[in-house]
C-alpha cells in the first residue's frame, strides 16, 4: 500500500474546463501547470485528472482512440510529463484516467478488428458470429461493419466494449471464457498503456467503470482476478502506485480486486445519496435541514464495509464528480459546509472536484456537449476572476458558457471571504493534514439515536457533532474537551454538546 495515500486530499481536475493557457477556448495541461500552486494552496497534494487521450470526443474523451498520445488540444506527452515534473517538484501526485472497458471506434484496435478479414486483434472486441445475430440482453450494434457480426458496445455507440470473456457462456459460438489466449492479450494491453504512462511520472490510475470488464460476471469474481494481477504488477514494478476504481462497492474493489481506493458513490439510494442526494432534488437526504433524512440508511450500509475493508484500502468520499449534478443544485450554502466537513474529516482518501470548493452551479440550462447530455451542467469552465469568461479564457468561444450570474462565485471573490465555502474547504483540509486521527482509516465510532437526528462520531482524541436541521439541538458530550473548529456555532455545558441550525462542531479531548 503506498504510504501516500493516508494523508492524501485530491483534486479532480476537467482538463477542457479548468484553464485555457493558449485561448483556444479549451483547457489544456499547461493552464494545469500555471494552476499548480492554487491547487497546493488548497492543501491537495494529489490530482485526479479525467482524461486527456487523443479522441474524437463522443463522449468527453472517455472514448480513447489512442492511450499513448495526449490529445492535441490539450498539449503533447512531453506536456504531461512536464506537469509530472513540476507536480512533483511541489509534492503533488498525479493519477490519470484509465479506460479499460472499451475504446473509440476509431481507435486502431477496433478498426482492424472490424475488417472480414481474421487477425491477431479480431477477438479484441466481442462480435456476434454473424449480422443476424443479436440477442436482446445486450446492448450492440448492428450491421455496420464489413465483417458479418454485430458487436457489444459498453455505452454510447462509439465505445466497442473491449473482450476480456465471458464469466457465464450463453452463447458459446461467440463467447469466450476470460483464460481464452485473446482475453488474456486484452488484460496484457492496459497494463502495457499503464506501464508507458508510469514510466513517465504518472502516479497511478483512476479506473473507468472499474467492474465491467468480464460479462455475465454478476459476482465480479473473473473481473477481480483480472485486477488483482494488475495490482500483483504494480506491487512488484511500481510500489508507490496507486489505483482507484468507480465500482462502489468497497469489499469487492479493495478486498477482492485489490484496489487501493474505492469512490463511495453512483447509485441512487446507496449511503452517499442518503446522506447528499437522496429523494427529490435531496429532500430526503441526511444534510436537508428539514429532517426527512435516516442517518441508519447510511450507517447499516457504510460501516460494515468500512471494517471489512480498513486493513487492507480505502473508500473515498467525493464532494462531486464530473458525471453528477453539483450539490449546489440539491443543497443550501450552509448544508454544503456541513456536507465538506462530514467529507474531509471522514476515514478514507477524500475528493474535491474543480469549483465544488467555491460552490460553482450546476447549469441545467445547457445543451449537450461531446456526449455530456445531463452531465454538461457539472463541466462547465473553472470560474477563476471577473474577468473575460470568468478568467477562464481569452477566447470568444469558451469550451463551455460559464456562469451568468452577477453573484456567480469565482476564486476572486471567495478565497478572501471568511463566509465562503473556499474558506471552510481549506480550512477543513489543514485540520485534515494536522490531525493524524483524520487521516487515511484508524478509529471511528457513529453515536446517533435511531430516526433522529443529530449524530456524532469520534476519531481517536477528536469527536464530529453534526446537526444538519434547521433548529437547535444537543447531544451528550463524548468526553471533555474543547472547540477546536465550528460551522454554524455551539458550544459544550454540563457534559452537553448545544448545536445551533445547520452546525457542525469539531472537538478535542482535554
Amino acid at each position: 500500500m503506498p504510504d501516500w495515500l493516508k494523508n492524501a486530499v485530491f483534486y479532480e481536475i476537467y482538463p477542457q474546463s479548468f484553464y485555457d493557457s493558449n485561448g483556444d477556448g479549451i483547457g489544456d495541461i499547461n493552464g494545469i501547470i500555471e494552476k499548480l500552486d492554487y491547487v497546493r494552496d488548497l492543501g491537495c497534494n494529489a490530482i485526479w485528472l479525467n482524461p486527456v487521450y487523443d479522441s474524437p470526443f463522443m463522449d468527453a474523451g472517455y472514448d480513447v482512440r489512442d492511450y499513448k498520445k495526449v490529445a492535441p488540444r490539450y498539449g503533447t506527452n512531453e506536456d504531461l510529463e512536464k506537469l509530472f515534473k513540476k507536480a512533483h517538484e511541489m509534492g503533488i501526485k498525479i493519477l490519470l484516467d484509465l479506460v479499460p472497458g472499451h475504446t473509440s471506434d476509431t481507435h486502431p484496435w477496433f478498426l482492424e478488428a472490424k475488417k472480414a478479414a481474421q487477425s491477431e486483434l479480431s477477438n479484441r472486441y466481442i462480435f456476434t458470429k454473424t449480422v443476424w445475430d443479436a440477442p436482446p440482453q445486450y446492448r450492440m450494434m448492428c450491421g455496420i461493419c464489413e465483417r458479418n457480426g454485430n458487436y457489444l458496445v459498453n455505452y454510447f455507440s462509439s465505445q466497442p466494449a473491449l473482450n476480456y470473456g465471458f464469466y457465464n457462456i450463453t452463447h458459446p459460438e461467440w463467447q469466450l471464457p476470460p483464460d481464452h489466449p485473446d482475453c488474456l492479450k486484452t488484460a496484457e494491453a492496459i497494463k502495457d498503456i499503464m506501464r508507458f504512462w508510469l514510466d513517465k511520472g504518472a502516479d497511478g490510475f483512476r479506473v473507468d467503470m472499474a467492474d465491467s470488464l468480464v460479462k455475465n460476471d454478476d459476482e465480479k469474481i473473473a473481473t477481480a482476478k483480472i485486477w488483482r494481477g494488475i495490482r500483483e504488477m504494480l506491487d512488484s514494478e511500481y510500489p508507490e502506485a496507486a489505483m482507484v476504481a468507480e465500482w462502489c462497492h468497497p469489499e469487492r474493489a479493495i478486498n477482492n480486486a485489490g484496489f487501493h481506493m474505492d469512490f463511495y458513490l453512483d447509485h441512487y439510494g446507496n449511503g452517499y445519496s442518503r446522506l447528499f442526494r437522496y429523494g427529490m432534488w435531496g429532500d430526503e437526504a441526511v444534510f436537508n435541514p428539514n429532517g426527512r433524512g435516516n442517518l441508519k440508511a447510511f450507517a447499516d450500509e457504510y460501516l460494515p464495509n468500512y471494517e471489512k475493508t480498513k486493513e487492507n484500502g480505502y473508500i473515498s468520499f467525493m464532494t462531486n464528480n464530473h458525471d453528477m449534478p453539483r450539490v449546489t443544485a440539491y443543497l443550501d450554502k450552509q448544508a454544503i459546509k456541513l456536507v465538506n466537513a462530514f467529507i474531509f474529516t471522514m476515514p478514507g482518501v477524500p475528493f474535491l472536484y474543480y469549483g465544488d470548493e467555491l460552490g460553482m452551479r450546476y447549469q441545467d440550462d445547457l445543451v449537450s456537449k461531446e456526449g455530456g447530455f445531463s452531465r454538461t451542467g457539472s463541466r462547465t469552465p473553472m470560474q477563476w476572476s471577473s474577468g473575460k469568461n470568468l478568467g477562464f479564457s481569452t477566447s470568444d468561444e469558451p469550451y463551455l458558457p460559464v456562469d451568468k450570474s452577477p453573484d456567480a462565485p469565482t476564486v476572486e471573490n471567495q478565497r478572501d471571504d471568511p463566509d465562503s465555502i473556499y474558506r471552510v474547504i481549506t480550512d477543513l483540509i489543514a485540520l485534515r493534514h494536522k490531525y493524524a486521527e483524520l487521516q487515511g482509516n484508524g478509529e471511528l465510532e457513529f453515536v446517533y439515536e435511531e430516526g433522529k437526528l443529530p449524530f456524532y462520531y469520534k476519531r481517536g482524541r477528536l469527536a464530529m457533532y453534526f446537526n444538519p436541521l434547521a433548529e437547535k439541538a444537543e447531544l451528550d458530550a463524548a468526553f471533555d474537551g474543547k472547540i477546536i473548529y465550528s460551522l454554524g456555532g455551539g458550544g459544550i455545558s454540563c457534559g452537553k454538546v448545544l448545536l445551533e441550525p445547520q452546525s457542525f462542531l469539531m472537538i478535542e479531548r482535554n
